[in-house]
């Protein structure tokens, strides 16, 4: 008998797909109900552990999500209150964003997209230099906004160009940074690459704005990798179409991108459908830490390679996660 069959799915697409969901959450809920006595860890994409849950899973130690941001559905002070560890998996997608972001900038500074688009149409100019708009990245300033896992990473592959690096990141402390740590004034007007890396929090929306995006040198090129939230995105929209900058954008503050938005048709302009993280085995390090902390919870071992929760960072880090908007 088909599967068809035994769930009786109604012919229309729709129809079929809102009974399938109905049917998959029924599932995950009984097995939450049933699990969470006897769990020890739980691990899902969207964790959904509010009080009553949490006062059933008597045993639990740890709560790990892994779609690479904290939730809402998790009742963190109850959490802390019981000392379990929320931990993310955030670090763990930091070698497929690296790669596209060093890709984006490759792309952007040696007019690859542009000129096989110039192609198509039969425009494309040939041996030149195009010194408003190219460049090289080997011994480049490039400027990150926001320092953490994936913008590390990204400082790690580009390593063999020797870029000049700096980096605004007003919460991680000078010491632990490796590069430059200036204000954001300076990351956005003195380098010919700017990458906005910072993770989303309450205090970070729309922070890099008209003003900011103004402040760029002629050519130079913003890639942004985090998540649209921290920029205002029509104002950067707006100095890209001035033709003045290069952007590259693989996260957006509505997704799916509306078909007749402007953006599809900019030249300058490089869009990728929320793919950085998407690529078959670019997740493996992700299974790799979550193995590696059960173990080292299990043995009563301190070290972690997933990112745990910081009791007072976690309520601006979830308040951002209710304003963005993501394609499933």
């Amino acid at each position: 008998m088909s599967c068809s069959a035994r769930l009786h799915l109604p012919r229309c697409r729709s129809c079929a797909r809102s009974k399938v969901g109905r049917i998959s959450r029924w599932i995950r809920s009984g097995l939450k109900r049933s699990f969470l006595p006897e769990a020890a860890f739980y691990v899902a994409a969207s964790p959904e552990l509010g009080r009553e849950r949490l006062a059933r899973a008597a045993k639990l130690t740890a709560v790990v999500e892994v779609s690479g941001a904290f939730g809402t559905g998790i009742d963190y002070l109850g959490c802390f209150d019981r000392r379990l560890e929320v931990l993310s998996c955030m670090p763990g997608f930091r070698q497929s964003v690296a790669e596209v972001t060093l890709a984006m900038m490759l792309a952007a500074g040696r007019g690859l997209v542009d000129q096989h688009e110039a192609f198509r149409r039969g425009d494309e100019e040939w041996i030149e230099d195009r010194p408003k708009s190219d460049f090289t990245l080997f011994g480049q300033s490039v400027g990150f906004v926001g320092f953490g896992e994936i913008a590390r990473e990204t400082c790690r592959v580009m390593a063999p160009f020797g870029p000049r690096v700096m980096a605004y990141d007003p919460w991680l402390p000078e010491d632990q940074a490796g590069v430059p740590l200036v204000g954001l004034d300076q990351v956005m007007a003195q380098n010919r690459v700017v990458v906005i890396a910072a993770s989303p929090s309450n205090e970070n929306a729309h922070f890099v704005g008209a003003r900011e995006f103004a402040m760029m040198q002629d050519g130079a090129v913003v890639v942004l990798i985090s998540r649209a939230h921290c920029v205002d995105f029509p104002a950067m929209v707006a100095e890209a179409a001035t033709g003045r900058i290069t952007v590259a954008v693989d996260v957006f503050p509505d997704e799916p991108v509306p078909m007749d938005d402007p953006m599809r048709q900019m030249r300058n302009v490089i869009l990728s459908p929320h793919r950085a993280a998407v690529v078959l085995g670019g997740r493996q390090l992700i299974g790799d830490m979550i193995l590696h902390d059960v173990r080292a919870i299990l043995d009563g071992r301190s070290e972690r390679m997933l990112k745990a929760a910081d009791p007072d960072r976690i309520g601006a880090l979830i308040g951002a996660q209710k304003e963005i908007h993501i394609a499933t």
